[in-house]
């Protein structure tokens, strides 16, 4: 999930449920208000770590970090010398994803085309805005924090995206990378915020709409893949932490397009394997996940 949101148009909500523990983590979240009203006030360590799932968070969110501080840089350095590469291992693994989350509907109907749609039609609508600048602010971290965190619970919405469009992610990226303690703090309690006020309400919106949440869900992957598509034509530039260029407005076109634009060589079939990868790895882990259930009926 750590790698995931690092890149802008992934979503590590979508790594969090094709991997099975989305709603585990939904639940655990949720539970956290009501626990610290309940237990923790009145003294009851031990029964508000067991009502937050307390293991289960500390380890996810020790994974997350430490994905975070040692991969930022290996990412960032991939994405810049092999972007068809990766962004084609993202792409299948989305692809698949949207696969996976359509299997968990319980009943299919036309009415869901709506959502579904809507779903699609947002993503990409996000995907289009223009980034902009600001003043990297203490309010500003925090804002950025509860705005990310809500996009990245969600699958394919892209908190590292949303944060771009906002003109925050090369200053969060930045903090990150120089270890800017008070930024990151102000920011991880931005991102608490938004944790606590979202998940509440994505959990009720299950609980009474289940097949319309996915496939709003579905539509949101299936309007990401416009950004995660290898071939993009770059139209606009922007200036990262580092001072270097790097693309900011892009428009997907076809392989042959891209070759003769750029003068370079598409690199079909190596991104079709790197595809397959990514799409491998998602039904890998489905498999895994229904052995799991398996031996625990």
């Amino acid at each position: 999930m750590g790698a995931a949101d690092i890149v802008p148009g992934v979503s590590g909500g979508t790594i969090a449920f094709i991997t099975g523990i989305y709603f585990r983590l939904l639940e655990a979240i949720s539970a956290a208000p009501v626990a610290f009203v309940r237990q923790l006030v009145r003294g009851d360590f031990l029964g508000f770590w067991r009502a937050i799932d307390g293991f289960f968070l500390i380890s996810l969110l020790a994974g997350i970090l430490t994905s975070i501080a040692s991969l930022a840089s290996l990412i960032t350095w991939l994405l810049d010398q092999h972007p068809i590469l990766i962004w084609s291992f993202f792409f299948g693994l989305i692809v698949a994803s949207v696969w996976h989350v359509g299997q968990q509907v319980k009943r299919y109907s036309t009415v869901l085309l709506v959502p579904l749609l809507a779903g699609a039609v947002f993503a990409w609508w996000v995907t289009t805005l223009p980034a902009s600048e600001v003043d990297p602010s203490a309010l500003a971290f925090l804002g950025a924090g509860a705005l990310a965190i809500c996009a990245m619970i969600l699958p394919g919405i892209s908190g590292s995206f949303l944060l771009l469009i906002i003109g925050m992610y090369a200053p969060v990226l930045s903090a990150i990378k120089t270890a800017a303690i008070g930024d990151l703090a102000v920011f991880m309690v931005g991102c608490l915020i938004g944790l606590l006020s979202v998940a509440r309400l994505i959990t009720l919106a299950f609980k009474h709409a289940h097949d319309t949440v996915l496939a709003l869900l579905t539509g949101f992957m299936i309007g990401a893949l416009v950004k995660v598509w290898p071939w993009q034509e770059t139209l606009s530039w922007r200036t990262n932490s580092s001072g270097e260029k790097v693309p900011l407005t892009q428009l997907p076109v076809s392989p042959d397009t891209w070759a003769m634009l750029y003068d370079q060589e598409p690199l079909v079939g190596l991104a079709t394997l790197m595809a397959c990868v990514g799409l491998m790895f998602v039904v890998g882990l489905e498999i895994v996940g229904r052995r799991r259930t398996g031996a625990q009926n």
